[in-house]
């Protein structure tokens, strides 16, 4: 596993456990209870899945992984901004989590990006 890879992962799964700590906390807070089962699969699936990625049989299926991994974060960051326009997440909230988020899913792009680009020049 490449030094990206590893920092790559560690960062799926930080914002998993950030994911899993903010649905925990809108339980507590008894908020989100229609949206928390389903942030909390897309969240931790982010990561899961491009774990299966990095043991891909194949570029393609490298790709298809990372692909579903994208749409995971897609799914989280629709989550993020419903919980926010139903005032279960203050701005504060919103932005730090959101953001980490875009992050991950700019990454997933520029990584689905180069792989085609790289198999098409190979």
């Amino acid at each position: 596993m490449s030094d990206f890879s590893k920092m790559f992962d560690e960062k799926c799964l930080l914002y998993a456990t950030r994911i899993v700590n903010l649905c925990r906390f809108l339980d507590k807070e008894k908020k989100g209870r229609h949206i928390i089962d389903q942030i909390m699969r897309s969240g931790m699936s982010i990561g899961a899945n491009y774990a299966e990625a990095e043991c891909a049989i194949s570029d393609s299926d490298f790709i298809a992984k990372l692909y579903i991994s994208l749409k995971e974060c897609n799914e989280t960051l629709y989550w993020l901004r419903l919980l926010r326009n139903v005032n279960d997440l203050d701005e504060k909230q919103f932005n730090s989590i959101f953001e980490d988020g875009e992050e991950i899913k700019r990454m997933l792009v520029t990584i689905i990006k180069t792989k085609r680009k790289n198999m098409i020049v190979s």
